[in-house]
């Protein structure tokens, strides 16, 4: 009766583990395959944005070709020193994004500016930048990008006309500042005075200079008026292999934290997702009340009873609950049969002596037979209830 335990019908099959899981495959498979294609999309639509070598439709190889046949070169950097050597009265220095750039680089860079007597464009340049770079203006909330008129002095803006700008906003406290193509009177484009011959223009955003919207309304007359003003033109994509990124120890430790790093959307999401879990938990675990016993509208057999029942707890893989039934009708019929009170049938102190007196125990453990652990699959629980009858035929028949 100790012997291995054998397979029987009720272990699963092959066909029967791959039916339970190919749901969960098939969702796996589907959140993979998207997550590779949103991540390829994505990539593909940012690829060489502002850069004057890509033809994509957010590079800014159309307007830098344009520049080139008037005459002005053009070249990329991506460290804030080849910046800051190229910059000269002659040359026309853009920043790509300038938020990108810690404070020391900011500061390096406008000292650089001001003493060049050089153009600055600085591009979608926030609040993160534009207080340093752009000393008396400040960014406010952003607006949509779309056809807008310059009401402005400014002559590059007038020959241009309209222009698609938008996006960054600014307020201007700086005097003789030129500021065009307002939006719910805010600027987007700003011009401010520098030392000497030089001044610093700052676009809300940089859709002007895209392959893909150059030759919209006025962006190409107003991107060449302001980008070829001079007859050399730097392209600064900051980098983050740029070794003046990091911290300096005069200013102390600016690095961000792993939670400042994460973009705000995704920790709004992570609570959303948290608060979700918890409701779908109180849902979970409420309480359903008392049970309460009603008529059966039909009578139905208990073989058929026990069978549903036995399906039920094979579907939820409750062996632990079908063990205790089994064990516990188990001790009532041998309680009965030993003549013990039925108040004493599963008190191991009382039933297993009377069973131990009646037949021959040999190698068995009846206290785990009667009374041990949940089986720890569907043929372990066959073969508790092959032990289990065995022992109550023994106990009638001795």
């Amino acid at each position: 009766m100790t012997g291995a335990a054998t397979p029987t019908s009720m272990s699963r099959t092959g066909c029967q583990v791959w039916t339970r899981a190919r749901g969960l495959l098939l969702a796996l498979t589907i959140i993979v395959v998207a997550g590779i294609a949103i991540a390829a999309l994505r990539s593909g639509a940012e690829h060489g944005r502002l850069d004057p070598r890509s033809a994509d439709p957010l590079g800014s190889r159309a307007v830098a070709e344009l520049l080139t046949s008037q005459g002005v070169s053009s070249r990329v950097v991506t460290t804030l020193d080849q910046a800051t050597t190229a910059a000269g009265p002659d040359t026309t220095l853009l920043v790509a994004n300038p938020d990108l750039l810690t404070e020391t680089q900011q500061r390096t860079l406008r000292a650089a500016a001001d003493s060049s007597s050089g153009r600055t464009i600085l591009v979608s340049a926030g609040t993160a930048s534009v207080g340093t770079l752009a000393p008396g203006v400040q960014a406010e909330r952003s607006t949509s990008v779309s056809a807008r008129t310059p009401q402005c002095s400014l002559p590059a803006a007038n020959r241009a006309g309209d222009a698609e700008l938008g996006g960054d906003r600014y307020s201007v406290n700086t005097p003789g500042a030129q500021t065009c193509y307002p939006s719910d009177g805010l600027p987007t484009l700003v011009r401010t005075g520098a030392p000497g011959n030089g001044d610093t223009i700052l676009l809300g955003a940089p859709d002007i200079l895209y392959n893909q919207r150059l030759d919209k309304h006025g962006n190409a007359s107003l991107a060449l008026q302001l980008l070829g003003s001079r007859p050399h033109l730097v392209w600064y994509l900051p980098s983050l292999s740029d070794g003046s990124a990091a911290p300096d120890s005069a200013d102390g430790d600016t690095r961000s934290t792993f939670l400042e790093l994460i973009p705000s959307g995704w920790l709004w999401g992570t609570l959303q997702l948290t608060v979700a879990a918890a409701l779908a938990a109180v849902w979970r675990a409420r309480r359903l009340g008392p049970l309460v016993t009603e008529r059966l509208p039909v009578t139905v057999r208990a073989s058929e009873s026990t069978e549903g029942r036995a399906r039920l707890y094979h579907k939820a893989n409750a062996r632990d609950r079908a063990a205790d039934a089994l064990r516990s009708a188990t001790r009532i019929r041998l309680a009965r049969l030993l003549r013990v009170a039925p108040t004493h049938a599963h008190s191991p102190d009382t039933l297993l002596p009377a069973i131990a007196a009646r037949i021959t125990t040999d190698d068995r453990d009846l206290a785990a037979l009667l009374f041990g652990p949940a089986p720890a699959d569907d043929t372990a629980l066959v073969h508790l209830t092959d032990q289990l009858d065995a022992l109550e035929r023994e106990v009638r028949t001795a």
